[in-house]
């Protein structure tokens, strides 16, 4: 078969062995979260901005299904950041992108559009809108894993990741914010968290391709320096239940000329993505 056709990615043959859903869910849970991203964002007072977010006319370009795993990641990170700010007026737009990306990766019956379609037309409860739609990704992610499909899987988590890590990248370029130039940092541990992941599908073409944009990122993060300092664990009661909190400080080092570079590389690589 020619290297140009897109790869089923049900052609079992030619796949990896499977990564564990531990290895994955470790991976899930240490990328920030569309709304935790969102959240941080708008906790330090920072206006919404519609240019931030990708427009929904990109998504033509996701023809196969592996650009339509990455669209749907970038889509709902995108789902996120609206969601945050309660703009219902362009949630609709964004749900109908994602549920057609999802019906083409055939996982689109576990998008619960009609519900979040009904939320936003009518201007509901915003946290409803924000849990539904985390609920819908967590089950679209949970089925691509238990049917032997977790390439996709991982490559809607690399959409979420770097259109967060791009939005991430805009507040910091303008707003000049430490909490954003920092939240711009520590992605360097996520980053080489990400990887491994995605090299384990190194032989789908398209993978090799994100993986080789993904490495101009990386090598990018070698200039950034992470140090942690142990701090006193302390106790602390949450919910009725007594609970230890760790106290550690962690201390981003990232120049200037190294966060200009990472944000127009990840500028650069984000429009080629969506560009198809």
């Amino acid at each position: 078969m020619s290297k140009e056709f897109d790869i089923p990615d049900s052609l079992k043959e030619d796949n990896p062995i499977p990564i564990s859903s531990a290895v994955i869910d470790n991976m899930i849970g240490n990328i920030a979260s569309p709304i935790e991203t969102a959240a941080v964002i708008k906790g330090l007072n920072i206006g919404f901005n519609k240019d931030l977010i990708a427009k929904t006319d990109y998504a033509d370009n996701f023809n196969t299904n592996f650009h339509k795993a990455l669209g749907l990641g970038m889509y709902g990170c995108d789902l996120g950041y609206l969601n945050m700010y309660g703009k219902t007026s362009l949630v609709i737009d964004y749900i109908s992108t994602i549920r057609n990306l999802a019906d083409g990766i055939q996982v689109g019956q576990f998008f619960d559009f009609s519900t979040l379609k009904r939320l936003a037309t009518n201007n509901e409860n915003i946290d409803s809108l924000v849990l539904i739609s985390q609920q819908s990704m967590t089950r679209i992610d949970t089925y691509l894993r238990e049917n032997n499909r977790s390439n996709l899987s991982i490559v809607i988590v690399a959409g979420v990741w770097i259109e967060g890590l791009y939005i991430t990248s805009m507040v910091s370029q303008e707003s000049g914010h430490k909490r954003m130039r920092e939240a711009v940092g520590e992605q360097k541990e996520i980053i080489n968290l990400l990887m491994p992941l995605l090299n384990h599908y190194k032989k789908d073409p398209n993978m090799a391709k994100l993986i080789k944009d993904f490495e101009g990122i990386k090598v990018l993060y070698h200039e950034v320096k992470i140090t942690s300092e142990v701090g006193e664990p302390t106790a602390v009661e949450e919910n009725g239940v007594l609970t230890i909190k760790s106290n550690d400080i962690q201390t981003i080092d990232i120049s200037d000329e190294t966060l200009a570079k990472i944000i127009d590389k990840v500028k650069e690589i984000r429009l080629k993505l969506l560009k198809g």
